[in-house]
């Protein structure tokens, strides 16, 4: 596994080694030895989710107040740009955010970690999208943030499309209220 951190430092793009031959392919998703020789970061994930979505569906910004989730991101099939906001007020990187087209042809992930907002925009017909998360979902705590929030700036591919949201993601809050 290679791992590159972003401008984000604690955030990692990671590049699996695949063997592949006529027959097909095979890598590791995860490896937690591998994971941490890499990244210097040992995780333990307690949930896998999954969700399938439709070319132009943008879903966040999220984040937990309270529980704070780290997550490993990947495609299965499609094609996402997948973004990560740091949120941590004491952060040198403080209201960065960067972005990484993950898809199941590339075969790369992103580890963001908890205190940051994730997002992704579905830029395939339709994609399929795994996390794995250090912490257990808990709606109670979540704030989601505009995903066109005007002090981010954040550079969606959309190609002057408009975004299919969720009612949750169309009401965002802005960045500057943000609490963690």
């Amino acid at each position: 596994m290679q791992a590159t951190r972003t401008a984000i430092a604690d955030v990692f793009r990671l590049e699996p080694r695949v063997f592949g031959d006529d027959r097909g392919f095979f890598f590791e998703s995860f490896n937690a030895r591998a994971f941490a020789e890499a990244t210097g970061v040992n995780v333990q994930f307690v949930q896998d989710n999954h969700s399938k979505s439709a070319k132009h569906v943008l879903r966040g910004l999220h984040c937990q107040t309270v529980q704070a989730q780290g997550k490993l991101v990947r495609v299965t099939a499609g094609s996402v740009f997948d973004v990560a906001v740091d949120i941590r007020p004491d952060s040198p990187t403080y209201g960065t955010w960067v972005g990484e087209i993950l898809s199941a042809e590339n075969r790369r992930q992103l580890w963001i970690p908890a205190g940051l907002a994730h997002g992704f925009l579905v830029m395939s017909e339709t994609a399929e999208f795994l996390y794995k998360t250090t912490d257990f979902y808990a709606p109670q705590h979540e704030q989601c943030i505009r995903w066109d929030d005007p002090t981010l700036k954040i550079s969606w591919p959309l190609d002057g499309c408009q975004p299919v949201l969720s009612g949750k993601d169309a009401k965002g809050q802005l960045f500057l209220d943000t609490k963690m």
